[in-house]
């Protein structure tokens, strides 16, 4: 039996709306859920009967230290993508025009490194940072962060470059450039796409980041927002403030939904397209 091209289409777009929806439904729930009241909080309507800001005031309230904790999430997901980035960047620009014996199986370290549960390295790490005085300090999370991030970005980024013609460095050279000039000048503003998809993927793996950050800190104002969310607590022991999880829920997501809106087209030129172009 053969569709007609019109019964495809529309197929395909209800299939796309399907795919949509299936991800976006948990976003969506945790919006609503957030704008009931308490007393209604187990109403399942897809809408509230009577929006509320009750839970978003609690969350942002200063005694709450939500704030804080998302500002620590900010300054540790931040410095661990740009120091991703730039370590990131040289070696994976490195492993794509340098030749050299094992280099493929280099780079399958360099992921399989990524691979290693994080619970696995916690109770080492715990100890070295208990001895160095670091534990509820940003380096302490930081540190940790790049076990995961820095191979992601470093293979990211070496199938970028390897797309990049070798030419380009060449022919800057013969304009003039050092190798080190024709990098800079040359290779990283043709990589831009490349370098801010990865910048993307790395800042959104640090900021979800959460046994790096509850395990390291042990003070409520060095504690992440991931960490913060699974720390509140209601006004008696028997209670669990679901609407107050949903609005913090909301506004640790808000942050990731409004990056990704602004800097689409840079992302997906980063995810399809080479120098080519």
């Amino acid at each position: 039996m053969t569709l007609s091209p019109r019964l495809r289409k529309w197929l395909l777009y209800a299939g796309v709306a399907a795919v949509v929806a299936y991800c976006l439904a948990p976003f969506y729930w945790m919006l609503v859920s957030s704008l009931r009241r308490t007393s209604d909080i187990f109403d399942n309507s897809l809408f509230p009967t009577r929006i509320s800001f009750e839970n978003y005031l609690a969350v942002l309230d200063p005694s709450a230290a939500f704030t804080r904790a998302l500002l620590n999430s900010v300054v540790v997901a931040g410095i661990t993508t740009l120091l991703a980035l730039i370590l990131a960047t040289f070696t994976a620009y490195a492993m794509a025009r340098l030749e050299f014996r094992l280099k493929r199986l280099v780079l399958t370290l360099i992921i399989a490194t990524s691979m290693f549960p994080v619970v696995s390295i916690m109770v080492p790490l715990l100890k070295m940072f208990v001895d160095m005085g670091w534990i509820n300090t940003y380096q302490a999370m930081i540190v940790p962060s790049m076990s995961f991030t820095l191979p992601l970005a470093v293979w990211n980024l070496t199938a970028f470059f390897r797309q990049m013609p070798r030419e380009l460095e060449h022919a800057a050279m013969v304009d003039g450039c050092t190798r080190g000039q024709a990098f800079r000048k040359v290779i990283i503003p043709l990589a831009a796409p490349g370098i801010f998809t990865t910048a993307i993927i790395t800042f959104i793996a640090a900021w979800n980041e959460f046994l790096i950050a509850l395990s390291m800190t042990n003070k409520p104002e060095m504690q992440t927002a991931p960490v913060a969310i699974s720390k509140f607590s209601g006004a008696t022991q028997f209670e669990t403030p679901f609407g107050s999880q949903m609005a913090a829920g909301v506004l640790v997501t808000i942050p990731l939904v409004i990056m990704v809106l602004l800097f689409q087209r840079r992302i997906v030129a980063g995810l399809t397209a080479g120098a080519a172009k």
